[in-house]
């Protein structure tokens, strides 16, 4: 635990915080007997702890913006994906603690056990150091000047973008299809082409289907900006 410590830069005054946080619910109903906590109830309390770091982030370094961007922005800092790419940098994945049917599937690289473990981590600073603690980690984590600009960058709408440019013309006619996967079903990686009048414009790849979908418009919207 120490070693993950370094990496969050806080050094807990309960460790078992730390240990509740890494906790999936798999491994919890497998130890039942040692009265061992998933993260579940931290996961429900960093979730609000992010938020309303994130929401006082944003209120204070971007006064002349509307509520309806700052939502906007919120949502896409701390949505799953953001969340993911967190535990992603700081390896959280080697240290959950995990059932053996959820260690066998792939656990420690699923989506969503990951984002949530971050929540839970998020909660578990906050109940031992307080607020400052938890703001400290979530600003290192999230809301650096580098992160936000991702994030500006992902919240973009390249589908609805690509459709007013091509709608400039009459009888214009905007498909999407998937042409391939890849991947174990827990990290699935989905490949999008999008077609203007039955010619494909532009392909791009995803999480999601919607994610990859997205990818293949704003590849397209740069190939048409360049003709």
């Amino acid at each position: 635990m120490q070693e993950l410590e370094k990496k969050l830069e806080y050094t807990f005054r309960d460790p078992g915080l730390l240990s509740e946080a890494l906790s999936h619910s798999s491994y919890a109903n497998e130890h039942r007997a040692s009265h061992q906590h998933s993260n579940e109830r931290l996961e429900f309390l960093g979730d609000s702890v992010l938020g309303f770091v994130t929401a006082e982030f944003l209120f204070l370094h971007h006064p002349d913006l509307p509520e309806g961007d700052l939502t906007r922005i919120r949502a896409a800092l701390v949505c799953e994906q953001s969340l993911y790419e967190v535990a992603r940098k700081l390896d959280l994945g080697r240290y959950l603690k995990l059932g053996r049917g959820e260690e066998a599937g792939g656990g420690r690289t699923r989506v969503s056990i990951l984002a949530d473990a971050t929540e839970a981590v998020f909660a578990a600073v906050y109940l031992d150091g307080g607020i400052g603690a938890a703001s400290a980690l979530i600003h290192r984590c999230l809301l650096d000047a580098e992160k936000e600009e991702a994030v500006e960058e992902r919240r973009k709408d390249y589908k609805t973008a690509l459709q007013e440019l091509v709608q400039r013309q009459a009888d214009q006619v905007l498909t999407y299809q998937m042409v391939g996967e890849a991947g174990p079903d827990h990290a699935k990686v989905f490949q999008a082409e999008v077609l203007l009048n039955g010619s494909a414009i532009g392909t791009g790849t995803g999480h999601s289907k919607k994610e990859a979908e997205q990818a293949a418009a704003r590849a397209a919207l740069t190939a048409l900006e360049d003709r």
